[in-house]
């Protein structure tokens, strides 16, 4: 069964920077398309990131100024570098691979953001 392993979640100070990693299992990384959600508490999972089938980077508005995805091909490893972090960043972030029909989450990591 795949996988998604997250890794790089944490506490950090207002303005910090924290790095997020996902590694799937098995050999879907070149197949599906990679992202990465969030979900506060009390709110709706969103997308925050992620790479089209044609391999282009999407950011959402909200963060597209300090959010930037990045992937190792390499490395079968995708990345969330977020920078300038601020407190309603705070949420668990979710990696996400899709190839129609299927949907895979990772298990979530939470990122926490002190004011």
């Amino acid at each position: 069964q795949v996988q998604l392993v997250e890794s790089g979640g944490g506490l950090v100070q207002d303005g910090g920077s924290l790095r997020l990693s996902c590694a799937p299992s098995g050999s879907i990384f070149k197949v599906y398309t990679m992202g990465w959600y969030r979900q506060a508490p009390g709110k709706q999972r969103e997308l925050v990131a992620g790479f089209t089938s044609g391999g282009s980077a999407n950011v959402a508005d909200p963060v597209k100024d300090r959010f930037t995805i990045l992937r190792n091909n390499a490395k079968n490893t995708v990345y969330l570098q977020m920078n300038s972090l601020k407190p309603e960043d705070t949420a668990v972030y979710y990696c996400n691979a899709e190839k129609w029909p299927t949907v895979i989450w990772g298990q979530g990591t939470q990122v926490t953001v002190s004011s």
